[in-house]
């Protein structure tokens, strides 16, 4: 079902969001003020998009904003770890080192990672932080809809809202100064080891003899 942001379609999607909206998860301010962490690199958006290695069917979407701080929204997303801050699908804390745990939690033998980046107004960055962090929990098979939505208003006349990931990544590619380039790994299709292993106190006692 595709839904255009100027047709009755867009009403009629709310409202079955609404009807079944994912459970919300919150974490504490003190938990999500100690993970706050931005990047040094420009202001920037960067688009995930999982792409099947068979057929080139999308799996899911989630975007990356640098802003005030690095912040991944990762509706209906499976990336969780006690230790990585979420409230409603926005995961906070996204240092160099999450971001690469991130990006190859997704990237398997049967799945690639689309990723594409453009470089944003601090005024924009802070737009979309806003809206992801506002738009609530989305249910399964609705990451497409919520960040094509959150960028159709971000890039008006641009993208539009689309339930298909691989359209949204297609849309994505034609606005002016947008980068790309694919992460293949070739892990088995249970990735859940990459998070198992992730230990963020041996990366800080690293970092620290570094």
């Amino acid at each position: 079902m595709y839904c255009d942001a100027h047709s009755g379609a867009c009403d009629r999607v709310r409202f079955f969001l609404v009807g079944c909206a994912a459970p919300s998860v919150w974490a504490p301010d003190d938990a999500v003020a100690k993970a706050a962490y931005r990047h040094d690199g420009p202001t920037r958006l960067t688009l995930f998009t999982m792409v099947n290695n068979r057929n080139g069917n999308g799996g899911h979407t989630s975007l990356m904003i640098n802003g005030s701080q690095r912040v991944i929204f990762d509706p209906a997303g499976s990336f969780k770890h006690e230790t990585i801050p979420e409230r409603n699908d926005v995961i906070f804390g996204i240092t160099p080192q999450v971001a690469d745990v991130y990006t190859r939690f997704h990237a398997r033998k049967t799945w690639h990672v689309r990723i594409q980046q453009i470089d944003v107004s601090p005024e924009k960055a802070e737009q979309v932080m806003r809206l992801a962090q506002g738009y609530g929990a989305v249910p399964g098979a609705f990451c497409a809809r919520a960040t094509s939505e959150i960028l159709a208003e971000a890039f008006p006349g641009q993208v539009s809202q689309t339930f298909y990931p691989v359209k949204l990544a297609d849309q994505f590619a034609k606005v002016p100064g947008v980068t790309e380039q694919r992460l293949h790994e070739y892990d088995s299709d249970d990735n859940s080891k990459v998070l198992r292993e992730w230990n963020p106190d041996a990366v800080a006692r690293a970092a620290t003899l570094n």
